[in-house]
């Protein structure tokens, strides 16, 4: 028997060369990588969704937060009180001292 013959009747050579196997291999390859909608390109959007709903969750738990700040401003005392600690607003003859504390230990 010639290397041809031998080739021919190997059970791998018969697979590789059955027609069908030749169409998929590329059209699987074109599907992975080439292709507009490809793997990698469904990967990627799918990293840009996980990105895109963390951000809409991180916001989402801003704005419950701001929504509790603005129910409690409702009353004036809170409100007064919010806007002495955040923007140091006084009252007529009144003194407001600040005291920072170091926290460098020596």
């Amino acid at each position: 028997m010639s290397f041809f013959q031998k080739l021919k009747n190997n059970t791998v050579f018969k697979i590789f060369t059955n027609i069908f196997v030749i169409i998929l291999i590329p059209f699987i390859i074109w599907m992975l990588f080439f292709d507009e909608n490809s793997y990698l390109i469904h990967r990627k959007f799918n990293n840009e969704i996980e990105d895109l709903e963390s951000t809409i969750s991180f916001y989402q738990d801003k704005i419950a937060k701001d929504k509790e700040t603005i129910k409690k401003l409702q009353d004036s005392l809170e409100l007064e009180r919010f806007a002495r600690e955040k923007y140091l607003m006084k009252k007529e003859n009144e003194d407001i001292y600040i005291i920072e504390f170091d926290t460098i230990k020596d």
